[in-house]
């Protein structure tokens, strides 16, 4: 494939076609979609997203359903638009079709941002934060010194109504984290008490304080904060 037909419409054979990892869609909505599609024209106008991986030889990477559904039809072509390889556009393309979750950056994402994430995982249907106080939530996080947490377990400190278990592993579809190097020196104690043990631990002794191994975390903090 020439490097010009990225981004172009081809109706391409369904045996040059290989569905990738498919999709989960019910049976019975693949074939009542493709009954629909035959009495129609038998044209998918929502076409496929493919990249190419041997000459003349594509790999499904978005609309899975479509092509589940054109294969259920019998059609002998489909219409698809050509991808890159990238994994970048492979990421891409999964969001932009609706077969994967966006996540945003807790460690740079603003209020508005937190408070659209927690409002999805809310409100989804058996949500595990069914009962979370939305302002509570937004408020105590976007407060919080997230751009140094290693993990989203320091959450379960701020007392917002998400704990361990069930309700932190919920927040890990729509947050991920790339914290920042923990400065040297300092002596907020809400800031230091959102730091683990062994980060306070370091910090206390590149500040070249001793005696401090044996200490608990609240009596770091202390430590940290007087000095």
């Amino acid at each position: 494939m020439s490097l010009s037909n990225v981004g172009n419409l081809m109706c391409l054979y369904m045996h040059e076609v290989n569905p990738g990892k498919g999709t989960d869609a019910p049976e019975f909505l693949i074939k009542a979609a493709a009954k629909a599609l035959l009495e129609s024209d038998g044209r998918n106008w929502v076409p496929v997203i493919v990249k190419e991986i041997t000459e003349d030889q594509y790999e499904v990477i978005g609309n899975s359903f479509i092509y589940a559904i054109a294969e259920e039809a019998g059609l002998e072509r489909v219409w698809c638009i050509i991808a890159d390889k990238s994994q970048k556009t492979f990421e891409l393309t999964k969001i932009l079709t609706g077969e994967s979750i966006p996540q945003i950056n807790l460690s740079t994402a603003t209020r508005d941002e937190i408070q659209s994430a927690l409002q999805y995982l809310i409100e989804k249907p058996g949500s595990e934060l069914k009962g979370v106080k939305l302002a509570i939530a937004t408020n105590r996080i976007d407060e919080s010194p997230r751009q140094y947490w290693k993990s989203l377990e320091p959450i379960t400190k701020l007392k917002c109504g998400i704990t361990k278990g069930k309700k932190l592993v919920a927040l890990k579809e729509v947050f991920y984290l790339t914290p920042q190097p923990t400065p040297e020196v300092i002596t907020d104690g809400n800031t230091l008490n959102s730091l683990t043990v062994a980060q306070l631990k370091d910090m206390v002794k590149k500040q070249g304080i001793t005696g401090y191994t044996k200490k608990k975390k609240q009596e770091l903090v202390d430590l940290l904060s007087k000095n």
